[in-house]
């Protein structure tokens, strides 16, 4: 068994991984977004593709596989629709920004054309491979991988974890561990502990009410996919969703999650949420929503563009600006938090209203890696989708605990023997 390398690899973003024996499978073929957007090292040929979910840096590049090669992709329905999105949004940005997403909807519509629709538990058959998916508690539709060789010699679990998430969410129940010989799991916060979810959602919900309180406004800027949804859950919980205006792409995306209940935990609860909230539909519609006390919950999450700049600009002395995911380097959100300004249309504005980042993370901390680590019970773990110190102090840590593990880096091939 042979694992190459073209993305993922002691980074985060760009998640690219092939395996190979008889038949190649490639797990995700992800985009690297920074200031400049980066790609999978190579486009492999291969005999199919696994997306573990719709975000980016996961799908943002699998049509660039079907310019001569047109694969099968396995993944669940939720993610063929969210991903669908993410990826036309792709395409409108880089339209607008006159720059090159090296792929066309062409080849959007023959990665969908190409998508096998697979349910939890459900397994599918590729030559020599079986693959079944399960829960990853991530977000709607995101999935941990089982490939299986079942007609080889030594027959072999590979597990691929994708980004997961243990501890259960208000939309998603905890991710599925599932036994394996072969490990590939992502590294994120191999060296850091989440903080602590009710004393994080206590003093959100509290911030929120003393903003409103004192005649402010609340921006939220979220991850349209995912974020979105679990915030407008949680504001609807706490009575807030009357208050709440949610607009961009995080407006499509929750109508698509509310449209698969059976890959969400708590869809009643989402449900009153979207009949209660109010729904920015038209750019002219965004002028009033200022004008008294309110919650405006919009994309894009690090302040990289969208409706979330035609806000930020004009709040009142009173306002306040609430992050809720992480913030890449590079990105207006990072620039925010440290110097206190974001650039808009070339120019940078410096922001006065206060900003607070809270960790609402989708991502296994630390403990929870080692325990789905321990739990699935591999020989070999490679970690993957962490910066170059948390796969590498992962790696060296499970060898100490007896494993032969691998932190790998882009370009790199791994062979496994029977």
């Amino acid at each position: 068994m042979i694992f190459k390398f073209f993305g993922g690899a002691q980074e985060v973003g760009r998640s690219a991984i092939m395996l190979k024996d008889e038949r190649s499978l490639m797990l995700d073929f992800g985009v690297k977004i920074e200031k400049k957007m980066e790609y999978p090292a190579s486009i492999p040929r291969v005999d199919g593709m696994i997306l573990s979910h719709a975000h980016l840096d996961h799908s943002g590049f699998t049509p660039g596989m079907y310019s001569e090669e047109h694969p099968p992709i396995f993944g669940t329905l939720p993610t063929l629709r969210l991903s669908n999105l993410l990826l036309d949004d792709a395409l409108s940005i880089a339209k607008k920004n006159h720059t090159n997403p090296r792929f066309h909807k062409q080849q959007v519509k023959a990665m969908i054309d190409k998508f096998i629709a697979l349910d939890y538990g459900h397994t599918a058959h590729l030559g020599n491979f079986d693959i079944t998916l399960y829960d990853a508690g991530h977000i709607c539709g995101s999935s941990i991988t089982l490939v299986e060789r079942a007609k080889a010699k030594s027959h072999k679990r590979i597990v691929y974890t994708g980004d997961f998430k243990l501890e259960p969410q208000l939309l998603h129940n905890g991710a599925e561990i599932v036994k394996s010989d072969i490990l590939i799991t992502e590294s994120t916060y191999a060296e850091k502990e989440h903080m602590d979810k009710r004393k994080t959602t206590k003093e959100f919900i509290e911030q929120v009410n003393e903003t409103l309180d004192n005649g402010g406004n609340v921006l939220l800027p979220v991850f349209a996919v995912g974020r979105s949804q679990e915030i407008l859950t949680l504001l609807h919980k706490n009575g807030l969703a009357s208050s709440t205006y949610i607009d961009g792409m995080a407006k499509e995306a929750t109508s698509i999650v509310s449209n698969f209940p059976k890959f969400i935990s708590n869809h009643e609860e989402l449900a009153k949420a979207i009949r209660e909230v109010n729904w920015i539909s038209e750019h002219s519609e965004r002028k009033g929503v200022l004008d008294e006390p309110s919650i405006i919950l919009t994309t894009s999450g690090m302040l990289t563009g969208g409706p979330v700049l035609n806000y930020i600009g004009r709040l009142n002395k009173n306002s306040s600006i609430l992050l809720t995911g992480f913030q890449q380097e590079g990105t207006n959100g990072r620039t925010l938090i440290e110097k206190g300004y974001v650039t808009m249309e070339g120019q940078k504005k410096k922001i006065d209203t206060p900003v607070t980042l809270y960790d609402f993370s989708a991502h296994a901390g630390k403990s929870d890696l080692y325990e789905y680590v321990r739990k699935s019970s591999p020989s070999v773990v490679i970690c993957v989708h962490g910066d170059k110190e948390n796969a590498k102090s992962m790696a060296e840590s499970l060898r100490l605990e007896g494993y032969e593990a691998y932190a790998p880096k882009i370009g790199d091939t791994i062979k496994i023997g029977e």
